[in-house]
């Protein structure tokens, strides 16, 4: 059905309005349900809505005032009135409280650690860097970090630390609490490990459920974990998906959304990194029985499943949220085509192929002030729509400028960066006229933090450039040493201060605070 010469791809699928609230805070008003220490998160009954309720999990730095004094998760309490301030992944910056007359007795899911136990509850508000998941807590691959090196020396940024054996794999870190967690193959399994960010002290490992993947290209694990509260939800190559607890490793539950949902494995193996949005895990499987589903997060059980029209194969990209007018949806590849799925039941708003190819769709879409910008590779490059009022978008242009296969692109003030191939390009988000180009990276992934771009060359060079429209100023660059024979696609995460590096078995960290 999404083939490029079907109309009904336009029509039919019509692009709903949207307006991508990733990047905007909104103000959420309710009364206090549930206090979840152990999901470092709060739900509130909303104002106006007598059955809906929201959960909202804090942000490490989140400011909580309770009558007019500052406050912590703990003084929290059912029935006081709540303001919560968020952003579209429902993480809460900011939360106001007021004591209801005569509050009824607070309740908390928070559980004690087990006998003998030495893994301690993860605290809550004091950490030094938060990357909970594949592109940052917004997904949008920028970092709130500030203070960093704006000039690197020669030879690159003080090494903080290395560790090898984590097994053969292409995950990315995601961290919080100055935990850190990815996952690669170690002999016959596929693993999750957690490891102490400011040390690299391994602190436990997990089985997936599944068998070690193994592939021409690359052996191992390819998503990055998901962080939420006190679990962390992984997706291996062979589709097996597990929730386990961040303190110890202990398994929650699992499954293999291949087996469950009536997907098969895709020519290089499962790739996406899973969304936590709310209540539910959000994946894309593929396949006869659900193109996209969404799963209690609590429990593994399938909330909904969502079958595109032709029944499309997964793709290697992530999803990400976008909202418009109250309508809440889910914005991914699939193989044929861009779709947009509604986050309350799974139907499908909208499907577009201009920017999908045959073969293989990796990098995540992009979206702010309205405009929703979607690239592959393959020669296909990228297509730019203007979301509108009336349920409708228009395709502003196409373009062959951005042919990014799977580097990850980003925007910032307007402007979008990324790997076109083996051309490092700035782009006008509006217009897709090229503001520059460079070549001395290569090809390769890239990131966002304190206004300059870190460069990951997928053959070693990491290089750091000024995050600018008026052409390419670079402010260092240095060859990580001990290098595996593999390309390095494993994208860069800058987070507490520091610049991480996963190398198929391998991580090397350099400390980049000023």
């Amino acid at each position: 059905m999404f083939s490029r010469s079907t109309r009904y791809c336009l029509d039919a699928f019509c692009l709903i309005s949207l307006t991508c609230s990733n990047v905007f805070a909104t103000s959420h008003n309710g009364t206090v349900e549930v206090v979840s220490a152990d999901d470092n998160a709060v739900t509130i009954k909303l104002t106006g809505k007598a059955d809906d309720s929201k959960t909202f999990t804090l942000a490490p730095k989140a400011v909580i005032t309770i009558d007019g004094k500052k406050g912590t998760l703990a003084d929290i309490e059912e029935g006081q009135s709540a303001v919560i301030v968020a952003n579209t992944a429902d993480v809460a910056t900011k939360l106001t409280f007021k004591s209801a007359k005569n509050p009824v007795a607070k309740k908390s899911s928070s559980r004690t650690a087990k006998e003998g136990d030495s893994s301690s509850a993860i605290p809550t508000g004091s950490e030094e860097g938060y990357w909970p998941q594949h592109r940052g807590p917004n997904r949008d691959n920028i970092s709130s970090e500030k203070g960093l090196l704006e000039q690197w020396p020669e030879g690159g940024p003080k090494l903080a630390w290395q560790q090898s054996g984590l097994g053969e794999g292409y995950s990315s870190v995601s961290m919080a609490q100055n935990r850190l967690f990815t996952m690669g193959n170690q002999g016959d399994e596929e693993m999750l490990l957690a490891m102490d960010a400011k040390t690299g002290k391994p602190l436990w490992s997990t089985k997936t459920g599944g068998a070690a993947y193994r592939e021409g290209q690359g052996n191992g694990p390819r998503g990055t974990p998901s962080i939420d509260g006190e679990r962390v939800y992984a997706l291996g190559a062979n589709g097996d998906l597990v929730c386990v607890s961040s303190t110890n490793g202990e398994v929650i539950w699992q499954k293999n959304i291949l087996n469950e949902y009536g997907g098969k494995n895709i020519v290089w193996g499962i790739s996406e990194s899973v969304l936590i949005d709310g209540k539910n895990l959000i994946c894309s499987p593929g396949g006869s029985q659900a193109t996209m589903v969404a799963i209690d997060k609590m429990t593994g059980r399938t909330v909904w499943q969502s079958a595109v029209q032709g029944a499309p194969q997964a793709a290697y990209s992530s999803p990400i949220i976008v909202e418009y007018q109250g309508e809440r949806m889910y914005l991914n590849y699939v193989h044929t085509a861009v779709v947009a799925i509604r986050a309350k039941d799974g139907n499908v708003l909208w499907g577009h192929p201009q920017s999908a190819n045959g073969t293989a769709n990796c990098s995540t879409p992009v979206a702010v002030d309205g405009l929703v910008f979607t690239a592959s590779g393959y020669g296909t490059g990228g297509a730019l729509f203007k979301l509108q009022k009336g349920g409708k978008a228009k395709l502003e242009y196409s373009t062959k400028e951005m042919v990014n296969h799977h580097g990850g692109m980003v925007v910032a003030d307007g402007y979008l960066y990324g790997f076109d191939e083996q051309i490092l390009k700035c782009l006008e988000l509006k217009s897709g006229k090229v503001q520059w180009k460079d070549r001395s990276v290569g090809k390769g992934s890239l990131t966002l933090a304190d206004g300059h771009l870190y460069l990951r060359s997928e053959n070693g060079p990491v290089a750091l450039c000024v995050a600018t429209s008026k052409g390419y100023t670079e402010r260092g660059r240095f060859d990580p040493p001990n290098r595996s024979d593999k390309p390095a696609w494993s994208h860069p995460v800058v987070c507490g201060g520091r610049l991480f590096l996963r190398d198929m078995d391998s991580m090397i960290v350099y400390d980049i605070q000023r």
